[in-house]
C-alpha cells in the first residue's frame, strides 16, 4: 500500500457524502461508501486490493471504530427510553422469535445453510442509524422511543451472537473470550467512576478542554485498542472489543466534544475506509449471475420488514415505526467481513447480505419520513386554535 492507494480510498469514501448531497437527506452515507468500494475494488477498476496486509489492518481498525460508534450510540443514559423498555423488550423478543423460522426460510433458498446467521441478521437493528435519523427529524413520539428501545436491545444481543453463529464449533471459546472482554470493560468502568470523583481528575479535564488536549478521546482510543488487543490475543474478533468500548463510553457519558472528536476520527477516515474496503471485497458479478443469491437478497430484505410489521401489531405501534426499525448496518457488516476473513461465507453470499442491508437502510428512510410527517401533523393539530 502507498499514498496513491490511500488517496483512492479517501476519494472513494467521499462517495457517501456525495450521495447524501444529491439524494435524500436521510440516506446513510455508508451506501455511497460501499458502492464506491465496489467500483475501486477487484470487481471493476482493481485499484484497491482488500487482501493487502496494510489495507486489511486499517480496515480492522475501521471495523473496531465502527463498533465503538455503534456502542456509543446506544441511548443507555436516556431517561425517556427507560419508560419504553417494556414495549421495546416485547418487540425485540417477538422479532427475535420470528427471525428463527424466517432465517430457516432464507437459508432454504440457497440450499439450507447458514440458517442461524440469517436469523441473527433478521433480528438485528442499528441504533447508530436510527437514533441520528430520529434526532435529525426531531421525532420524539412514544412509539419512536419504543422502537428505539427495541433496536437498542437487539443491537446488544445480536452483536454478542455474531461470533457464536459464525463459528458454532467454537462456542465455548467465543463465550470465554467475550466474558473476558466484558469483564475487562466492567473493571475499566469501575476504575473510571472511581477516578472521576477526584478533584485532580476534574482539573485535568478542564485543562484538556482549555488547552485542547483531547484527553477524553485519547483515553477512549486507548481503551478501544487495549480491548482489541485482548480480543486478538485471545483468538476472537475485535467486534466485541469495539462494541464493549463504545458501551463503556455510553454508560459513563462524557462531554459532547468527545462524541464530536470520536466522529471526526472514526467517521472522517477509519469507518469510511472500512466500508470502502468491505465494498472492494464484495463479488457483485457473482451475485448478479446467480438467481438464487438474488432471491436471497429479496428474501432477507422482505423478511426483515415483514417480521417487524407483524411484531408492531402486538404493541399497537404504527407500521411506519416498523419500517424505521428495519435499518441494519453493524451486524450485517460484521457478519460479511468476519465471514469472509474466517472463510465461513463465500464472497457472493457476503455480497447478498450487504445488499439486503442496504435495502433495509432505504426502507428505514421511508419509515423515518412517515414518522416525521405524522409527528408534524400531530404538532399542527395540537397547536391549531379550537373554535
Amino acid at each position: 500500500m502507498d499514498f496513491g492507494t490511500l488517496v483512492v480510498i479517501v476519494l472513494a469514501g467521499l462517495g457517501g457524502p456525495l450521495l447524501g448531497v444529491v439524494g435524500h437527506r436521510f440516506v446513510p452515507v455508508v451506501i455511497g461508501e460501499i458502492l464506491a468500494g465496489v467500483l475501486v475494488g477487484p470487481s471493476l477498476l482493481g485499484v484497491v486490493d482488500p487482501a493487502d496486509p496494510t489495507v486489511a489492518f486499517l480496515a480492522q481498525v475501521g471495523f473496531a471504530m465502527l463498533m465503538l460508534t455503534v456502542g456509543m450510540h446506544l441511548p443507555l443514559r436516556d431517561r425517556r427510553l427507560r419508560a419504553s423498555l417494556r414495549g421495546g423488550a416485547l418487540l425485540a423478543a417477538i422479532v427475535g422469535l420470528l427471525a428463527i423460522p424466517a432465517g430457516a426460510l432464507a437459508a432454504a433458498i440457497v440450499g439450507g445453510g447458514h440458517a442461524a446467521i440469517y436469523a441473527v441478521l433478521l433480528a438485528s437493528g442499528s441504533a447508530a442509524v436510527l437514533l441520528p435519523a430520529l434526532e435529525e427529524a426531531r421525532i420524539e413520539s412514544d412509539e419512536a422511543l419504543t422502537v428505539m428501545a427495541q433496536v437498542t436491545i437487539a443491537d446488544v444481543i445480536t452483536i454478542l451472537s455474531v461470533p457464536i453463529v459464525l463459528q458454532p464449533d467454537r462456542v465455548g471459546h467465543a463465550a470465554l473470550a467475550s466474558v473476558l472482554i466484558v469483564g475487562c470493560a466492567l473493571v475499566l468502568v469501575a476504575c473510571a467512576r472511581l477516578v472521576a470523583r477526584g478533584a485532580w481528575t476534574q482539573r485535568v479535564r478542564r485543562l484538556s478542554k482549555s488547552r485542547r488536549w483531547a484527553l477524553d478521546l485519547r483515553l477512549s482510543l486507548l481503551v478501544l485498542f487495549l480491548l482489541a488487543w485482548i480480543a486478538q490475543e485471545s483468538g476472537t474478533s475485535v467486534l466485541i472489543a469495539g462494541f464493549a468500548a463504545g458501551v463503556l463510553v455510553a454508560v459513563l457519558g462524557g462531554p459532547k466534544r468527545l462524541s464530536t472528536q470520536t466522529r471526526g476520527v472514526a467517521d472522517g477516515f477509519f469507518v469510511p475506509l472500512y466500508f470502502v474496503v468491505l465494498g472492494a471485497g464484495l463479488d457483485v458479478g457473482g451475485l448478479l449471475r446467480d438467481p438464487e443469491l438474488l432471491a436471497l437478497v429479496a428474501a432477507l430484505a422482505a423478511l426483515t420488514v415483514a417480521i417487524r410489521l407483524v411484531a408492531v401489531r402486538t404493541v399497537r405501534v404504527r407500521p411506519a415505526a416498523a419500517l424505521a426499525s428495519s435499518a441494519q448496518l453493524g451486524v450485517p457488516a460484521a457478519i460479511a467481513s468476519l465471514g469472509l476473513a474466517e472463510h465461513v461465507l463465500s464472497a457472493s453470499i457476503a455480497t447478498a447480505i450487504v445488499a439486503a442491508a442496504l435495502i433495509s437502510l432505504a426502507v428505514a428512510t421511508v419509515g423515518v419520513e412517515r414518522l416525521a410527517a405524522t409527528s408534524l401533523t400531530a404538532t399542527i393539530s395540537r397547536s391549531a386554535p379550537r373554535s
